[in-house]
């Protein structure tokens, strides 16, 4: 690509006439950005800004060369449309190219191929410098014959060399020039109109382009009768399968029509159109449109995908309940609902049942030992859940987005992920210490020691009455001192019956609130580590969307 300064000069170039002019009178097509043209080229370069962190320099270098070439053409001459004619081999562009300057410009003959050079012809003065961004030497140069055409008043002309030239340096040179120029004009003849390398390699991919493309049919002399029509429809055809719009019946598209610039049959049509072109003043901006809108449809697959987008409240619950999961959070809380109903029984059970227990816990060797930490394969499988869990809420967050973006996602998650496991497993220590201490108790708590203390005493106070009366010290009786130990020893369990029936409600909201506080926590460190980060590449690629829809012009 070669884009110099309005003011600059190819080196050993001649001044033109006319290039002294006034400031004033070279003034910028920049002028000429505004509107959607304006805020699409804002939206581009805003675009190109948010993308490079996750775009390769490669997909976005045909956006910055479209920003490039704006620019360069805005600190050039909008007084000036700058129109190229291409063609194949013996199409006779070189024919046509004399024919609108009326004077032998472009050398013409047998010899091929005749063009080797761009040659430029141009009929006002002051475009120095867009020749200069077209690397045309001073020596290539030309003029119209005295005066020229007053319609064609800034129109700057260009011979190309043959497209399908042998000389690799002639086609470079030819795709160099077609992507600086404001215009093209294509010279196919009855013979080659149809060659696959011209559709495929140019109309086909500049079919956006249509509204600066003219397509030429040359030599219709050579053609009997009624066959130039039929070439002409044919050529239509063609050009509507390149996907070229066709300006007929008012619409905008290409310019299509039949000529013979050898007989000069047609030449003065389109000299008219051309001039009509050309005094519009706004070819340049056009061209730069259609340039936007091709470097918009390369862009579409990079910001653009099928499906919707973004992650879902669903996703979001699912991704706490597998943290809490792998954190044991359930676990936790039906550790603490026993704990709260073993505290019960051993507040409201009765003496005796206790001092079994402690016989036992005695008798039994290490029954008394805490239960030993998690195995080592256990604690791998919380990792490996933990990492699962992270794995499904970054696929789900990235389903539906462009592979760029999917994989943004997925890293955000994976950086956001490290250190997750050790995190929980500090979340699960934290909530066992403040589970360790006695569990709050109801109210009704002290009435039911104190009831189970009665049951104790009744028992004590009957055995000893019925042992006063064995011994003697009091007088026999037995019915009294039986009814009140039997009294103490039935209330004493159902005492601890209701209690333990009374303390079910308690123990499960205890459980449960363990088990949510747990949850609660396991799901904020969830969010912050990996969540969050998330959201912000899924409000990135949101804030991309809506820079791409700008540049499109699908304003969605």
């Amino acid at each position: 690509m070669i884009a110099r300064r309005a003011g600059g000069r190819t080196e050993g170039a001649e001044s033109e006439p006319g290039d002294d002019l006034p400031a004033e009178e070279h003034v910028p097509i920049g002028g000429a950005y505004v509107g959607p043209l304006r805020v699409r080229l804002d939206a581009l370069r805003e675009l190109i800004g948010l993308s490079r962190t996750r775009l390769d320099g490669k997909t976005l270098a045909e956006a910055g060369r479209v920003l490039d070439e704006a620019a360069a053409r805005q600190r050039l001459s909008s007084r000036h449309t700058v129109v190229a004619i291409a063609g194949a081999t013996g199409s006779g562009k070189s024919t046509l190219f004399n024919a609108l300057a009326q004077v032998p410009i472009s050398e013409t003959g047998l010899r091929r191929p005749t063009t080797a050079a761009p040659i430029a012809c141009t009929w006002s003065e002051g475009a120095a410098g867009l020749l200069d961004r077209l690397a045309i030497p001073p020596r290539l140069r030309r003029r119209p014959l005295a005066g020229g055409d007053e319609e064609l008043s800034g129109l700057v002309l260009v011979d190309l060399p043959d497209h399908d030239s042998a000389m690799v340096r002639h086609r470079e040179q030819v795709d160099r020039v077609l992507a600086l120029v404001d215009a093209v004009i294509w010279v196919v003849d009855p013979e080659k109109y149809a060659d696959a390398a011209l559709h495929e390699r140019y109309l086909r991919p500049l079919a956006g382009h249509a509204e600066i493309t003219f397509v030429v049919l040359n030599q219709v002399d050579r053609l009997p009768g009624e066959a130039a029509d039929q070439v002409l429809d044919d050529l239509r055809r063609l050009l509507d399968e390149d996907g070229m719009a066709l300006g007929e019946h008012g619409e905008p598209g290409a310019t299509v029509l039949a000529l013979s610039a050898l007989t000069g049959d047609g030449v003065g049509e389109l000299r008219e159109l051309i001039g009509t072109f050309v005094q519009e003043r706004d070819a340049a901006a056009r061209r730069l449109s259609a340039d936007v809108d091709a470097a918009a449809a390369k862009l579409r697959p990079v910001y653009l995908a099928g499906g919707r987008t973004g992650l879902g409240e669903r996703s979001r619950d699912d991704f706490s309940a597998r943290l809490a999961e792998a954190v044991g959070a359930k676990a936790a809380g039906e550790a603490a609902e026993r704990e709260w109903r073993r505290n019960a029984g051993r507040a409201c059970g009765t003496p005796w049942l206790r001092l079994w227990r402690w016989y036992e816990r005695a008798r039994t060797p290490g029954s008394g030992v805490p239960e030993a930490a998690a195995p080592v394969e256990d604690e791998l499988t919380a990792r490996q859940r933990v990492e699962q869990a992270v794995r499904t809420v970054a696929d789900e967050a990235a389903l539906g987005l462009p592979t760029p973006w999917a994989q943004a996602v997925r890293e955000a998650a994976v950086r956001g992920a490290e250190g997750l496991p050790e995190a929980l497993d500090e979340l699960a220590v934290r909530e066992a210490e403040a589970m360790s201490g006695r569990p709050l108790r109801p109210a009704w708590w002290p009435a039911a020691v104190l009831a189970q203390a009665s049951m104790t005493l009744l028992q004590i106070y009957g055995g000893l009455w019925l042992m006063g009366q064995i011994i003697g010290l009091l007088e026999p009786g037995l019915v009294a001192p039986v009814l009140v130990m039997l009294a103490g020893i039935v209330g004493g369990p159902l005492v601890e019956w209701a209690c333990a029936a009374a303390a079910r409600g308690p123990a499960r909201r205890y459980g449960q609130d363990a088990r949510r506080r747990l949850q609660e926590a396991a799901a904020g460190c969830g969010r912050a580590k990996v969540l969050d980060p998330i959201a912000a590449e899924l409000m990135r690629y949101r804030e991309v969307r809506e820079r791409y829809a700008t540049v499109s012009g699908s304003g969605k």
